[in-house]
């Protein structure tokens, strides 16, 4: 695997709210809401619409935002590629919840049903 330090770095120090209006925009020109966004983004990392919004406002950086989050027991069902990278190989883990977001907005945009989207570990 290559080395993904340089990329790693970029992406802790970028903001979360540079890139919440991207997902908004993405999710709602295929259609979804940005409710459902809010959704996917609780489901992940715990987080209240409030307190997701109090991130946006104080410009949060990735690195922050991961940080202080309460990451889904289920999160680690999230797999596939996403910007080129097999969630599974990634090693980084503040890039992996990264990825992971990426991925769960990347879904919500192809219009997979929320049931789907929010994983839960299959039934024994």
């Amino acid at each position: 695997m290559k080395d993904t330090a340089h990329h790693d770095e970029r992406i802790a120090r970028m903001s979360f709210a540079s890139v919440y209006p991207h997902y908004v925009t993405k999710v709602v020109k295929k259609g979804r809401t940005e409710d459902e966004l809010l959704e996917v983004i609780s489901w992940l990392t715990g987080y209240s619409s409030e307190e997701i919004q109090r991130h946006i406002e104080g410009k949060t950086t990735f690195e922050q935002f991961f940080a202080e989050a309460k990451m889904n027991e289920y999160a680690h069902l999230i797999t596939g590629v996403i910007c080129g990278y097999r969630v599974e190989g990634i090693t980084n883990p503040l890039t992996l919840n990264v990825r992971y977001l990426d991925k769960l907005v990347d879904e919500l945009a192809k219009g997979k049903a929320m049931g789907k989207i929010l994983r839960k570990p299959k039934e024994a």
